[in-house]
Parts: structure tokens; C-alpha cells; sequence
């Protein structure tokens, strides 16, 4: 049977869905998937659950853009994923305002690019992933986790949030990056506030010196200062790997690597620090599969997938149609856009039983947390040794964990996650 929604989602009434219809090949749907508000306080699945129930796609329509074609159902989801030659990353991958504006990144950003550029970059920065260098990250993520979780034990509550999930990433990409430890805190308070997807919650950093553009503005200016220091001086580090790299004969320029150092800092900070988020919450929720994983820890690679599924930090994925296609039986005409949302992917019961139970132990679980194909995240088994090592040792170390306090989710149509997760800590 599948376990009651979490408390932390208030109650959003389905009947804001209303029965569909048919206008031309279109369907009319009384639901905004853009609105922040559905996702900040909103019962989420519910609706998608009643979209994937419809046939066809759901065209959203937006007051302030161009409209999408929302792919909800998991089938459909991977055909559009598969598709490379009729749909394009490099017109933008996610929903915002300002998308009928080129942006910049486009065709530069791994994100952004299609084969062959996509291929060839994606090489380049898997030369930052040597066994020398994920064994350095290894070791760094369980000397830096012991440490975070430690003074989260001594203190006896903190926020998981904040003082430990989102902690770790900083962590994790300032190593892979060769950030230096001393600017360490530094960075983490930049990306929390630079990366917060919209939450006006995090207009402003935790010190009220830097605003989420200005905090992102100082991260690319600190990786351009560091980009320079390693042309001169190149050192064992993804910053290094970029700055020597070429395509096609040609030097990246400074603008193509800086665009992929915010890729990998954003992609990296985000899965982890909401997913481990979700994934404790998830077990707080549900003390059987917190004793089952606690009891026999052979399970904690199958519980780390579906803490991915579960929580699916990266919500949604955008791609424009190149050239007339067919998804789900829908026509897709040249210049449309979908938007595959890969939380509703992940819980659709044709491809997941009982998709809204929390199985430690699920298997087979192919979920799109990740992405799926060409697009496959870059760094997913760095992702993985983090929630490993995070899970393992708060598992092993921490006896009984509380929720004390109300959880808050981010209100934001792109990162599914949380701001505060509230726990009293009981050490082992």
C-alpha cells in the first residue's frame, strides 16, 4: 500500500484540474505547472497524476510566454530524451521568464549543446574524474562529513538543511573545482544564495551582503580570477582540465568555460543537497524503511536510487522541437517547446510498482533524477558517493533523529527541495 503524502506538503485540492477537453489536438486543463506555488505548497503528485491519466500531452499555456507541451508520463518522457535529431538542448533547458531571449550559454554549456559538440565536452570534462581524483574526493567527503554531522550531534538540533545536506556539495565541487579550503564557507554561502531557483526566502544571503544575482556574479568572477592562475599554472583540478582543453582545434574561451563551471556548481550543489534532504525526510516518515536501511546497510545503494526518484531535485527538462514530431500520439510541430517533467516520470505506476511507496529496496529502478541517454548527468556517480557516505555515517552515528519543527519546501517550479528540515539529534 502506498505510505500517506508527507506532512510537508499542505493541501492542494485536485479539483483545480478540471475535466478535460478537446480543442483541436489540444488539451485544456485548469493548471498551471509553472506557478511556484504548486510546488511550494501544493499537493504536487496529485496533479500529475491526474495528467498522466489523460491522453495525448497537456499544452501549457503561459501568460508571459510562449507555451509548452508538458510530458508527464515516463514512455513518453524517454522517447523525447532518445530524440536528438527533432529535439534541440540548445534553445534553453529549462523554464523561464526570459526565454524567447537567446541565452548566452547556449551552445556552449554541456546543458545547452547537442552532438557533436555535447560529445566532445563531455569528454573534456570527464578528464577531471581520474581514479587520483575521485579517490582525493572520497577521502575529502568522509573526513568533511564526520566533521559537519559531528558538530550537528554535539549541538543536539540543527537545521539538516542547511547545516549538513547542503554542506556537503560545497565540499564535493570546491575539491573537484581546486578551491582552496580557506574559501570554502565563502562559496557556501554564495551558491546557497545564488542557486535558490526564484525563492524570494533567499533574496538575500545569510550575512545580507550579497543577493542571489550578486552572489551569482561573484562566483563567476571568483572562477575567472582562479581560470586565469590556472593557464598560468595549471594543477590537478577540472578548472585546469578546461582551461587546456580544445574543440575542433580551438581553445575554449574563457566565457565557455566559466558557462561550464556554473553548469558543474549549480548541477552539483542542487541534486545532492535536496535529495539527501528528501531522502532523510522520507525515512523520518517511515520508521520501518529507516530500520530496514539501518539494520542491514547493504541496501543503502538501492536506497540511494530511490532517494533520487523520491525526490527528484531537477523537476523539469526542456528541449525545442526541431522538426514535426509525434510524442504520446500528440503532434509536436518545429519550434515548440516540451517540457519533460522528470518528477512525474518517477512515479508513474506503468513503469514503477507502486510508484508512491518509499522502497529502500527497490529494483529495478530506472528513474530520470539523472537525466537518461545523451543527456545523462556528468557527474551522477560523484552524486551517488556523496549521499553513500553522507547516509552511511548519519546512519551509523546518529541513534534516533527527530523532526522538531515544521518543514519547508522551496517554492520553485525547477528544484524540487526543501529550505528548512528541523531535527533533534540523539548520538549512537
Amino acid at each position: 500500500m502506498a505510505d500517506p503524502p508527507s506532512s510537508a506538503w499542505k493541501e492542494f485540492s485536485v479539483e483545480r484540474v478540471a475535466p478535460f477537453e478537446r480543442g483541436g489536438s489540444q488539451l485544456i486543463v485548469e493548471v498551471d505547472l509553472t506557478d511556484p506555488d504548486l510546488y511550494g505548497a501544493g499537493d504536487l503528485h496529485s496533479v500529475f497524476d491526474s495528467l498522466r491519466r489523460r491522453p495525448g500531452l497537456f499544452w501549457n499555456a503561459e501568460r508571459d510566454g510562449p507555451g509548452f507541451w508538458a510530458v508527464t508520463r515516463y514512455a513518453d518522457a524517454v522517447s523525447v530524451y532518445k530524440d536528438v535529431r527533432r529535439f534541440t538542448s540548445t534553445r534553453g533547458t529549462i523554464l523561464r521568464p526570459t526565454r524567447r531571449r537567446i541565452d548566452p550559454a547556449c551552445g556552449r554549456m554541456l546543458v545547452m549543446t547537442d552532438a557533436p559538440r555535447h560529445t566532445r565536452l563531455k569528454q573534456i570534462l570527464n578528464r577531471g574524474f581520474t581514479p587520483k581524483m575521485v579517490e582525493r574526493l572520497q577521502d575529502r567527503l568522509t573526513s568533511s562529513v564526520a566533521e559537519i554531522v559531528d558538530a550537528a550531534i554535539r549541538q543536539g538540533h540543527c537545521d539538516f538543511v542547511g547545516d549538513v545536506s547542503a554542506r556537503i556539495p560545497v565540499v564535493a565541487i570546491c575539491e573537484l573545482m581546486g578551491v582552496p579550503p580557506e574559501d570554502w564557507s565563502m562559496m557556501y554561502e554564495l551558491t546557497s544564495t545564488a542557486f535558490s531557483s526564484g525563492d524570494p526566502d533567499y533574496a538575500l544571503s545569510s550575512s545580507g551582503r550579497f543577493s542571489s544575482a550578486s552572489a551569482h556574479s561573484e562566483i563567476l568572477d571568483y572562477y575567472s580570477r582562479l581560470l586565469t592562475r590556472r593557464r598560468r599554472a595549471p594543477a590537478d583540478d577540472l578548472v585546469s582540465v578546461l582551461a587546456a582543453a580544445e574543440i575542433a582545434g580551438e581553445r575554449l574561451s574563457d566565457q565557455e568555460v566559466l558557462f561550464n563551471c556554473d553548469n558543474l556548481i549549480v548541477g552539483g550543489n542542487e541534486t545532492v543537497r535536496h535529495a539527501a534532504a528528501g531522502g532523510m525526510l522520507a525515512l523520518l516518515e517511515r520508521p520501518g524503511e529507516l530500520a530496514r536501511l539501518r539494520s542491514d546497510l547493504s541496501h543503502m545503494d538501492t536506497a540511494v536510487e530511490e532517494m533520487l526518484r523520491w525526490t527528484t531535485p531537477g523537476m523539469h527538462v526542456l528541449r525545442t522541437c526541431r522538426r514535426n514530431a509525434v510524442v504520446g500520439g500528440q503532434t509536436v510541430r518545429a519550434g515548440e517547446q516540451v517540457v519533460v517533467w522528470n518528477i512525474s516520470a518517477n512515479r508513474d505506476a506503468a513503469e514503477f510498482r507502486d510508484p508512491h511507496a518509499f522502497d529502500v529496496s527497490r529494483s529495478p529502478n530506472r528513474h530520470l533524477a539523472l537525466g537518461f541517454g545523451e543527456h545523462y548527468c556528468l557527474g551522477a556517480a560523484l552524486a551517488r558517493m556523496e549521499l553513500r557516505t553522507l547516509m552511511k555515517y548519519v546512519l551509523t552515528h546518529v541513534s534516533r533523529m527527530e523532526l522538531i519543527g515544521p518543514v519547508r519546501r522551496l517554492r520553485s517550479n525547477l528544484v524540487s527541495g526543501f529550505k528548512r528540515l528541523p531535527v533533534e539529534l540523539h548520538p549512537s
